[in-house]
């Protein structure tokens, strides 16, 4: 059985805390690791960062169980590989339970009334103008990269490919990410609202 000296010399540095090799390990198998999860992620660059993360990391955890009996890149890829399918099924159970913002009438209410016309009475302003706070305090709240996409699109009215070319990602991923921004601020909208209506009810002696 052949035995890979250098990589097992290296996890041994690896083990040891040694910081170049570190440097080593992500250097020679963060790329290739990359292309590896690219492949079987439909092309989509920011799956594949994010697995090839994962894989890392899972793989400095599991260090002291490599015996290298295989290289360490061969070791890595059948962590990538495994890894690459949960996220393939997390992704398939979010798509079956995924909410879009048109789902709730109150958060599309609050996004329509950006379009609202001026001559509107003070209650009506009132309301547009907490709609708008709160659209703004949802949005302070996402992942910043989320809450860009999400004020790209609706607030500057930007298209899918131009997004896409902002971020450097493809057109695909560009309108995944939006769809999970678009679902974490529903969610996060609905709570500040649940939130707000609680409160007015409190007040009102309702509950």
């Amino acid at each position: 059985m052949a035995i890979y000296l250098d990589d097992k010399q290296l996890v041994k540095q690896l083990l040891e805390g040694d910081e170049r090799a570190f440097e080593r390990f992500f250097e020679e198998n963060f790329a290739r690791l990359y292309r590896f999860a690219l492949a079987r992620l439909s092309d989509d660059p920011e799956a594949a960062r994010e697995v090839a993360q994962i894989t890392l990391t899972r793989a400095l955890c599991k260090l002291h169980t490599f015996r290298a009996e295989s290289a360490l890149f061969t070791w890595l890829c059948a962590i990538c590989r495994n890894e690459t399918g949960e996220w393939l099924r997390k992704q398939l159970r979010y798509q079956e339970h995924i909410v879009l913002t048109e789902d709730f009438p109150e958060v599309q209410a609050a996004v329509d009334s950006y379009q609202a016309p001026l001559d509107e009475s003070p209650d009506v302003h009132y309301q547009r103008a907490e709609g708008l706070r709160l659209i703004q305090v949802a949005m302070d709240r996402l992942p910043a990269r989320y809450g860009d996409v999400l004020e790209w699109k609706y607030v500057e009215g930007r298209s899918v490919k131009e997004i896409s070319a902002r971020l450097k990602i493809g057109q695909e991923a560009t309108q995944s990410l939006i769809a999970r921004a678009k679902r974490a601020f529903g969610e996060v909208y609905t709570t500040l609202i649940g939130g707000m209506n609680g409160r007015a009810d409190n007040a009102n002696g309702l509950v």
